[in-house]
């Protein structure tokens, strides 16, 4: 992704200057840490690395809002994990759906149950969506 949001365009701006090729390399050497800080890392840091990759990757002035089918991305379940939705306090039933890989009923089923705290402005809190996933990781191990 960072190749073809950031990389490729570089590249095409600069006329394919042999320069780009050294900071493709750089980039790919530091996306396993970041991969592995993400994943592994102490939360600080994993939320300090998500946050400059969701703002370098998805620019913009409005909030980060991606579509629903991102959640289920390598990347977006880790974000799930780790942050939750990082500048949402709520999310819809679709978004959590997709954040924990269930169906929106099954969203809608855990927060009548009391096992998904909703937000009183609608949707599930993000916060809850986490902490079902860390609950869930936990139980695996």
């Amino acid at each position: 992704m960072i190749d073809i949001r950031l990389l490729d365009p570089l590249e095409i701006l600069v006329d394919g200057h042999h320069a780009v090729d050294s900071l493709r390399t750089v980039v790919h050497e530091r996306a396993r840490t970041w991969a592995t800080t993400m994943l592994s890392g102490d939360d600080q840091a994993a939320y300090a690395v998500i946050v400059r990759a969701i703002s370098t990757l998805y620019p913009g002035d409005g909030p980060f809002n991606p579509p629903v089918e991102w959640w289920r991305t390598p990347l977006g379940q880790v974000v799930a994990r780790r942050v939750g939705h990082p500048t949402a306090e709520s999310v819809s039933y679709a978004v959590a759906g997709a954040m924990l890989g269930i169906t929106r009923q099954g969203v809608h089923d855990l927060a009548s149950r009391g096992k998904l705290a909703r937000h009183p402005e609608g949707g599930v809190r993000s916060a809850a969506v986490r902490d079902r996933l860390v609950q869930e990781g936990t139980r695996r191990v």
